[in-house]
């Protein structure tokens, strides 16, 4: 973890070596420099209680959380080639066939074909629909009609209530994660997971009632929904 002035307020980096235990501990001894407007950078793929770890702490120390920016992407080189390097072409030029036209996005859809961690930094309403190739943390609910695809991990820092599928590309690890998991239908990898019709307004309840962290992960080829209590030492 480190922390940085900046203008308008306190840049607070999330190190890929930050475990809840240390970030907690590190956050306790500097309470004072976040009473003020913090956002959070990530250097690498975060875990949802890391991310709760610092919200937690800057609400009790009376500061403003600001945005969450994730891994930033190397810029590309775009030198010139050294001339000795580039060899001497001749005869006539070759026919250079354009690239053909992207595929029209529809309206209130999103689609990526990055591998990176996504950060949506507000809750996901009916209609919206993203597919992603890496994982996705949600800042919000995701509301019923709304709809994510990721190839990785699907996390929810706020009620899941729309449809989700998570390790869209094979991948039987991932989970889903959510302040509670009150979906009609959610997947992972092959498995699907459906909630019974008489559940669904006691689902709704619970979201209501308290806000309790569950995940969902694949066990022997089903999908299984517990409690998530992480462990102090």
């Amino acid at each position: 973890m480190k922390l940085r002035g900046a203008l308008g307020g306190l840049n607070l980096l999330i190190e890929a070596t930050d475990t809840p235990d240390t970030l907690e501990a590190g956050l306790k001894e500097r309470q004072e420099l976040l009473a003020q407007r913090v956002t959070i950078e990530l250097a690498a793929d975060t875990a949802a209680e890391l991310l709760e770890t610092v919200f937690r702490s800057v609400r009790a120390a009376g500061g403003e959380l600001g945005r969450v920016r994730g891994p930033r992407q190397p810029a590309a080189s775009s030198g010139p080639a050294s001339p000795s390097a580039s060899p001497t072409l001749t005869g006539p030029p070759a026919q250079v066939t354009p690239p053909p036209a992207p595929a029209p996005v529809l309206p209130g859809s999103v689609q990526t074909d990055s591998a990176q961690t996504v950060m949506i930094q507000h809750g996901l309403r009916a209609g919206f629909r993203g597919e992603y190739r890496g994982s996705v943390v949600v800042l919000g609910d995701v509301n019923p009609g709304a709809e994510l695809v990721a190839g990785g991990d699907i996390i929810v820092l706020g009620a899941l209530r729309g449809v989700v599928h998570a390790g869209a590309e094979g991948r039987s690890d991932a989970i889903v994660y959510a302040r509670p998991i009150a979906s009609a239908q959610i997947r992972i990898a092959g498995a699907l997971a459906r909630s019974a019709e008489d559940n669904s307004l006691g689902s709704m309840k619970r979201t209501q009632e308290r806000a309790e962290a569950e995940l969902a992960r694949l066990q022997d080829g089903v999908i299984q929904i517990e409690s998530y209590h992480p462990q102090r030492s």
